[in-house]
């Protein structure tokens, strides 16, 4: 049983155009991604996923400097994408991450990817309820749950979004939430802005060096509140603006 996280990235953003290559603290973002989820005991293998496009040719040249493997296809059909990536790299199991979330740390995807073995579910995901910081997104399902999505998915929603058909459709899978305990879901350190690749970049600036959890992190912007002030009103896009 093969496990695979694939990141899903792209140099278009109508809000922040080639986020996922701005420099944090001398990486680029989707470098953090790739490195801080490479850290998670439970996966096999990491892939990033992004579309054919010529500006995504910049993607590919990162993952090659970071020495990640990478998959191209549909640019708007990013299940089709998922699916078709998740069988070129023969995934039993796909972890689905976004390069967007810099600070996203190997211990979560560890922890959901346990509960989803666990659980016996198709699909499980720390994201239904309010628990983590907005950032910290992990969704984890079977290969057959993302076969049939892809087969069935006919809303634009469901198929820009990835798996919105799996966990609307509680009748046809079995899903399972891994939420935090304590409500931390007011810190938004998912990058979509200026304000808040500002917010994620004072916020590793203020950490001991690259290798720290959420929970550190977390501690940090407690002890230092003005460190999360820069991106409060930035407003979360509805799934059907994406």
């Amino acid at each position: 049983m093969k496990t695979v996280a694939i990141i899903q990235a792209r140099m278009g953003s109508t809000r922040l155009p080639g986020k996922v290559l701005k420099n944090i603290s001398g990486r680029s973002m989707l470098a953090w991604v790739v490195i801080r989820a490479r850290g998670a005991r439970t996966l096999d293998e990491v892939v990033v996923a992004t579309s054919e496009l010529l500006d995504d040719d910049l993607i590919i040249a990162e993952c090659e400097n970071l020495g990640v493997p990478s998959f191209r296809g549909s640019e708007n059909d990013v299940l089709d994408r998922y699916y078709r990536a998740a069988v070129a790299s023969q995934a039993d199991t796909v972890v689905r991450i976004t390069s967007d979330c810099p600070l996203i740390d190997p211990a979560v995807i560890d922890g959901v990817v346990i509960e989803f073995f666990a659980s016996a579910a198709d699909y499980a995901c720390n994201t239904l309820e309010k628990g983590y910081p907005r950032g910290l997104n992990v969704e984890v399902f079977s290969r057959g749950a993302l076969e049939e999505a892809w087969r069935r998915a006919e809303q634009t929603h469901e198929r820009v979004h990835v798996t919105p058909y799996i966990y609307g459709n509680p009748d046809r899978f079995t899903i399972h939430s891994v939420p935090f305990p304590q409500d931390h879901s007011d810190l938004r350190w998912t990058v979509d802005t200026e304000e808040d690749l500002a917010t994620v970049r004072a916020i590793v600036d203020a950490m001991d060096g690259h290798d720290f959890g959420w929970e550190d992190a977390r501690d940090t912007v407690l002890r230092n509140p003005h460190l999360a002030a820069g991106n409060r009103g930035v407003r979360q896009k509805k799934m059907e603006e994406a």
